[in-house]
């Protein structure tokens, strides 16, 4: 595949607005099986991917069910499309039906070439602000991979944790999941492509959903602490229905060690910097 120059997309930006709403949060939290929170109150963690997504017609989207590229992000015609991983700094709390802008710009287009073909790599930055206030900072990887086999083992086991939660993600799970993020996105619901086109055993867990209940499982394990920082990498894809198990430990007094794991080895890595106090 011939290599393009994209560099030219360094920097560009767009901004957007949008209320949080009841309604969303609360199928959202049907979805993960939680209590939704009322207008007003904070907004959980992670929870804010289901806003700000592409409302996009059917004719406007590629054959995977994403949006075709070449709109914000650059194109990556005939490539795959995977969330590698994000960071994200928590400066205050999205809130319940608060009106909140997104100010989304491309910082770093890469190309590079591993074992399993050419990748091209998108850094996006977005900050969120609520009441004149940035509550909410985050870089996000994506990855446009060549049509390649999926690589689904061949990473280290996860070390010993002080708390696991199992998680089964049957295909309701990631249907609802899809649906209330307008997610289109095939490999998560659409059995005969993602096994026929993409190379999969079965349906892909969301690498968003993985990292919402990484982080939910270390909130119940330390109600204490106050998370100001979470990163996440994904190392490998989960498929459904298979269990999973979401765990972690504690590398001192503010910072945890987070992973998803499985048979095959770890799935996703992620680190929590917090503070200890009153739980938010």
């Amino acid at each position: 595949m011939t290599t393009q120059d994209l560099s030219s997309w360094i920097g560009r930006s767009e901004t957007r607005h949008e209320r949080i709403t009841h309604n969303l949060v609360q199928r959202l939290a049907a979805t993960l099986s939680e209590p939704a929170p009322s207008p007003g109150e904070p907004l959980p963690l992670l929870w804010h991917w289901a806003f700000f997504q592409d409302a996009v017609e059917a004719a406007g989207l590629g054959g995977d069910g994403h949006p075709a590229r070449g709109g914000f992000l650059p194109p990556a015609h005939n490539r795959n499309r995977m969330w590698a991983g994000s960071r994200l700094e928590f400066l205050g709390a999205l809130r319940v039906e608060a009106q909140v802008s997104r100010q989304s710009t491309l910082i770093n287009v890469e190309e590079k070439h591993g074992r399993t073909g050419s990748l091209l790599f998108v850094t996006v930055r977005h900050v969120y602000v609520q009441d004149g206030c940035e509550v909410l900072v985050e870089e996000q990887d994506i990855v446009y991979r060549e049509p390649t086999p999926p690589k689904l083992g061949g990473t280290e086991p996860a070390p010993a944790g002080t708390w696991q939660e199992t998680v089964t993600p049957d295909a309701t799970l990631l249907f609802r999941y899809s649906a209330v993020t307008f997610n289109g996105h095939r490999i998560h619901y659409d059995w005969p492509y993602v096994t026929e086109t993409e190379g999969y055993p079965g349906l892909v867990v969301h690498g968003p959903l993985i990292a919402t209940l990484n982080l939910r499982g270390f909130a119940r394990a330390n109600p204490a602490a106050q998370i100001r920082r979470f990163s996440f990498r994904g190392l490998r894809p989960l498929i459904s229905p298979n269990a999973f198990e979401v765990g972690g430990r504690l590398l001192g007094s503010d910072r945890a060690q987070l992973w998803a794991t499985a048979e095959a080895g770890m799935a996703q890595t992620g680190e929590v910097e917090f503070n200890l106090g009153a739980a938010q």
